[in-house]
Parts: structure tokens; sequence; C-alpha cells
């Protein structure tokens, strides 16, 4: 099974580049972040003639996830529980074929001095506690999206100029570790230790210059770890023209 995430930075501006990219690549599971749109908005006629189906959860002009799959999914949970104040569209979740997988678009955080800090790290605690208990059913699980955490200064072009970030702050790589030491892999780093390979480039000069972060991640449960056959970040879509900031990083699993 191939699964990918990609942080599309809006669905309708970057239809084009998805559904190429989709057919070039082949997902079998695509995990979308950032759609920019509702949920009737999402051009699903034109994702479902590729062969998938699809599940979404919009917000106006901002965040929105989505899962697109080639076979049937059950079990949808849209939304992170713990907190039923929280409308942002963050979270989807669903079962594919046995597999537990879930599209996530993590708070970015900044400004820190704002309250948008300390709702990404409330949510990160209810991401923590949502997991421990999937855990206990001991089934392959599989978190993708946009983390918005650089999880070492390995992951960053520049570590000084991100230490005050809050994709880089301390707490915020605390509460990352939290979420590996319930027992989770990073896909990525447990195939790759080469330094500063990145999935997220500002625009400008920044993709042309290497000057990125690594802040889209795949955490698996060990029954998923354990069929973990590779994990790759795929820059091609970046070099388009009009492209989304981030890139796609694509895993795939061990039948």
């Amino acid at each position: 099974m191939k699964i990918a995430t990609w942080n599309v930075n809006s669905v309708k501006a970057r239809l084009q580049h998805l559904l190429a990219w989709l057919k070039s690549a082949q997902p079998d599971v695509a995990l979308l972040q950032e759609l920019k749109c509702i949920a009737d908005a999402f051009p699903r006629l034109e994702i479902e003639d590729l062969g998938y189906n699809c599940a979404v959860i919009g917000q106006k002009s901002y965040n929105g996830v989505a899962i697109l799959s080639k076979r049937p999914m059950e079990d949808l949970l849209e939304g992170l529980p713990g907190d039923k104040t929280d409308t942002q569209a963050r979270y989807l979740e669903a079962t594919v074929e046995g597999v537990r997988v879930a599209s996530l678009y993590l708070p970015n955080g900044n400004p820190v001095a704002s309250e948008k800090y300390p709702y990404k790290l409330a949510w990160m605690a209810r991401l923590e506690a949502h997991v421990r208990d999937r855990l206990a059913l001991e089934e392959p699980l599989i978190l993708g999206g946009d983390y918005n955490v650089a999880p070492s200064d390995e992951d960053v072009y520049d570590p000084a100029r991100f230490k005050d970030d809050a994709l880089a702050r301390p707490e915020t790589r605390r509460a990352f570790r939290s979420l590996l030491n319930l027992g989770l892999t990073e896909a990525f780093r447990a195939l790759h230790r080469e330094p500063h390979l990145y999935s997220y480039w500002d625009y400008g000069r920044a993709f042309d210059d290497d000057e990125g972060l690594r802040i889209d991640h795949f955490l698996l449960s060990p029954q998923a770890a354990d069929r973990l056959a590779s994990c790759e970040i795929d820059r091609e879509p970046r070099k388009q023209a009009k492209p989304s900031d981030h890139t796609p990083v694509c895993l795939e699993l061990r039948d």
C-alpha cells in the first residue's frame, strides 16, 4: 500500500498539479491538508474520475483536510477528540483495508506571543491522548500530515533563525517527542539519517536556494512500522509553476 501526505495550500488553486501528480504517483491513499474550501466546494468529481473515494472536512478559506483512497473507507472520524468547542477543520481519520489512517493539519502556532501557540500545544496534547487510545487497539495506525513541527535542528536550514519560531521551539519539540514516546515511529527518520532534507520551502528563492524545513511527517504504530518498506520526499511537484509551498511525502507498506 502506497500512502502519501501533501499540504496542497488550496486544493482549487492547485487542482491541476494535484490531478497530474495523482496520475503520475498513483498513491493508494493520499492525505491532503490546507484545502482552504468547504466540503461542498471540494473538486470531488475530478478526483473521483481518477478512481478515488473522497472523505473531506472543509473550512472556508482556511484549514481543511481530506483522505483520498482507491479502496473503500470505513469508520470515519471527523475532528480531533478532546475539545467540542474546536471548530477548525484539522483532523480526519478512516480505516482502509485494515489500516487506520489520519490526515492531520497541526496548528502553526505563530506568533508565539498570541493565543495561537497555546492552542497549538493544547492540540498536540489532545492528539497524544487520542493516539494513546488508538494504540491500545494494537492496529496498524498511520498519522500523516503537516505537523508544523521541525523535530530537530537537522530539519531546519537555519536553526538559529528558527529557534524562537513555533515550529522549532523546545516546547513544540518536546510535545512531538512525547508523541513518539508513546511507541510511534517517525517513518522518514527510521530510514534516512541525512540532515537537511526538506518538505517545505517558502515562496521566493527558498526552493532554489534549498532553504527549507521538514515539517510533513508520518508517525506509525508498531504494527504499521513492522510493514514499513520506504518513505521518500517527492520534490518534483515543488518545481512546478505556482506550486504549493509543500511537497508530497510518500511511504509504502509491505503486504
